[in-house]
């Protein structure tokens, strides 16, 4: 059997409580109306009573020897006016002078007059000769004796009758709620049912677990971002790799330091320690971003580019043999032996002063390599560069993809902006010192270091941003004076 859904369960409560209040109300209401008419009924028939008894006409008739000839269509008159449906006059003893049934003039008043005669008006619900009424009894006071008496009443079934007006009246009303009532819910359910696609609160239950489950168990950072900035939702994985406080959903994106990604586009983001990629995709509940962690294959890629490097150093140098092998055979051929051995010889000389002098001041094979090649890269490109005579570097434990990462991009760069760039490594007390100093222009710009920067004006640049990030993430400094970069690196425990 299906399980009723969200939507159903909520409309049969909804009815149930839209009918149980209006029904709750329009009992009160109902009984409140009875009171109302009751009392009114009282208020109307003592006011009768009393202008009837403080009327000149009435005492007049009382000294005539029939005062009913004259008391009784007194009376009637003003029953017709007032809507009552009973002016009774009688003596002190209760015998009637007018009634509406002209048979029980003469006849004893049945109902209490003992307030009455003391001088006081009442009202009361009593049962008499047309039945049970609400009536109101009142002395006829003159030269400060009571005279006769006065009562005016309406009877119980009139004001019944006026009853089941109200009741049909607010029946009328309480269907017309109870109409408005179940159309409201309906609609509600409508958009109920639309918005949870039909399903019951168990399936709605089962759905978010799983989400939950799947949203935090994914590696990738996962955010959700509103129209109007406000992080509205984001997993473990990005909390910790942008490093999100406890109480980062529901602040403003622009408050947490967020990269500002358009939607449907990929940049690159960087943290303390990773390089992240972020992505943006819109969506109807806002922007929705992923974050990929690309320190690894950041890293990676940096090998990569350092083994390109390498090849592109060995072909630049293969080819620059060939040049002068290629010469050499020329001068051969010629007879000129001394003026090629000459050559061959110098060239070979210089090449192993080089690998000599670089492989004995680096200790670390990587770093060695790199400097190589760079060197040739540079001589290739019309320039030229030069590794400082009193360089010394042991290998003292430090990540060769981090010196890889320093050493490379600044010499990159000093090779984009120069054509003769010298490279100092070597150690003090306080740790490893890498200087690269050019012949350029220098750099002056303190957002240097920020992602996105560079002089191409392309606003992609970010390998300046990667030895500022390699840098903190070893602990060291970084400083810029004019075309002279300076990096000092503490050297771990470990190597100490």
């Amino acid at each position: 059997m299906r399980r009723w859904s969200l939507a159903g369960q909520m409309l049969v409560l909804q009815l149930l409580v839209v009918a149980v209040t209006v029904a709750g109300l329009a009992v009160l209401a109902l009984w409140q109306a009875g009171e109302m008419l009751t009392d009114e009924a009282s208020g109307t028939a003592e006011a009768v009573a009393l202008s009837v008894a403080a009327s000149p006409d009435l005492l007049a008739a009382l000294d005539e020897p029939h005062p009913s000839e004259r008391l009784q269509p007194f009376a009637e008159r003003v029953r017709a006016r007032t809507h009552v449906d009973f002016i009774t006059i009688m003596k002190q003893d209760g015998t009637r002078y007018t009634h509406p049934n002209p048979a029980q003039i003469g006849k004893r008043f049945i109902g209490h007059t003992e307030p009455a005669l003391a001088g006081r008006t009442f009202t009361e619900t009593y049962t008499g000769t047309l039945g049970a009424s609400r009536r109101a009894v009142t002395p006829v006071i003159s030269g400060g004796k009571v005279r006769a008496l006065v009562s005016a009443g309406i009877t119980i079934d009139r004001i019944s009758a006026r009853k089941l007006d109200a009741l049909l009246w607010g029946g009328l009303v309480v269907a017309l709620a109870l109409s408005l009532g179940a159309a409201g819910t309906w609609l509600v359910t409508v958009r109920l049912r639309r918005q949870t696609h039909g399903l019951g609160p168990v399936e709605l239950g089962r759905i978010h677990d799983h989400h939950y489950a799947v949203l935090h168990a994914v590696r990738e950072g996962l955010l959700l971002v509103g129209a109007d900035g406000t992080l509205t939702l984001c997993n473990d994985a990005a909390r910790q790799l942008l490093g999100l406080p406890g109480d980062a959903e529901g602040r403003h994106v622009g408050e947490l330091g967020l990269p500002d990604v358009p939607a449907g586009e990929e940049r690159i983001h960087l943290t303390g320690d990773r390089v992240l990629a972020v992505n943006a995709a819109a969506s109807r509940f806002g922007t929705v971003v992923t974050v990929r962690d690309h320190t690894e294959l950041q890293a990676l890629t940096g090998q990569l580019d350092a083994e390109r490097g390498f090849a592109e150093s060995l072909r630049s140098a293969a080819h620059e043999a060939a040049n002068r092998l290629h010469t050499v055979i020329t001068l051969v051929e010629l007879g000129r032996t001394e003026q090629a051995v000459a050559l061959g010889t110098a060239e070979l000389r210089a090449a192993q002063e080089l690998t000599d002098r670089v492989v004995g001041a680096v200790r670390e094979p990587v770093l060695a390599a790199l400097l190589l090649g760079k060197s040739a890269e540079a001589a290739e490109r019309g320039g030229e560069l030069v590794i400082s005579q009193d360089s010394e570097l042991d290998d003292l434990g430090l990540d060769p993809r981090d010196l890889v990462t320093i050493v490379g991009n600044l010499i990159d760069n000093a090779i984009d902006a120069a054509t003769r760039v010298e490279v100092r490594l070597g150690a003090d007390e306080r740790g490893v010192v890498i200087t690269v100093a050019d012949d350029g222009p220098g750099l002056a710009d303190p957002h240097a270091f920020e992602k996105g920067w560079t002089t191409k004006g392309d606003g992609h640049g970010l390998g300046l941003a990667l030895v500022g990030q390699a840098v903190r993430r070893l602990g060291g400094t970084i400083e810029v004076a004019g075309s002279l970069f300076t990096v000092r690196l503490p050297v771990p425990e470990r190597a100490r």
